[in-house]
């Protein structure tokens, strides 16, 4: 019962989160223009911010692991991926771990470029 739970939990913050990225793009291009992909430019920032914040402020104020596991986790995981990379390079920055932080930050920096070039190549050829 316990991993229905967590699956409802997530599925349901996560179902939130994608609602939330999808009307805060559309409002963003609609009051920035569609010269810059500013949506998606805010959506990110705005995630890196909450994640940080509420990843530390919710053990304090809401003790429910699966309510933070709602709100950090499905909502902000569906809002931005982003954000818990952000996250992820933080928090490996900060035990040390300074080589490590700086490879994964730069590497799935060059990784997901070199991906979305490949993809749009392959898309291209095959269609």
């Amino acid at each position: 019962m316990e991993r229905w739970a967590t699956i409802l939990v997530l599925t349901v913050g996560g179902a939130l989160g994608v609602n939330a990225r999808h009307f805060v793009g559309i409002w963003v291009r609609n009051w920035a223009g569609h010269h810059f992909p500013w949506g998606t430019f805010v959506i990110n920032v705005s995630g890196s911010f909450a994640i940080g914040f509420l990843a530390m402020a919710l053990e304090r104020w809401l003790p429910s692991p699966r309510l933070r596991l709602l709100i950090v986790t499905g909502f902000l995981g569906g809002y931005t991926t982003f954000s818990s990379y952000m996250m992820e390079s933080m928090l490996l920055w900060e035990r040390g771990e300074l080589l490590r932080a700086c490879s994964y930050f730069l590497g799935s920096a060059v990784a997901g470029l070199v991906a979305v070039i490949a993809g749009m190549a392959l898309g291209r050829s095959v269609g």
